[in-house]
């Protein structure tokens, strides 16, 4: 089996298991799952963040709403079929 197939099967079963089997599968991976994530202790992000938010509000990048980029995203998948 793939890994995609093994990441949709996780993700299905995931979805519609009860809170007590959420709860266990979480705390297995609890550690990891709070190592990946943590982007607020790099440097690197922040910076990055930083940067970007000072573009925006210079003026220097626009924006653009969310509607806009759900539009966009929903079409461009549209377009896959």
């Amino acid at each position: 089996m793939t890994t995609a197939a093994l990441r949709e099967k996780l993700h299905d079963f995931i979805n519609t298991a009860d809170d007590k089997k959420v709860e266990t599968i979480y705390s297995i991976f609890e550690d990891q799952i709070a190592e990946k994530y943590d982007h607020w202790e790099d440097e690197d992000f922040l910076k990055e963040i930083k940067s970007r938010l000072d573009e925006f509000e210079s003026g220097k990048v626009k924006g653009i709403p969310w509607e806009e980029v759900r539009l966009k995203a929903r079409n461009k998948l549209k377009s896959r079929d």
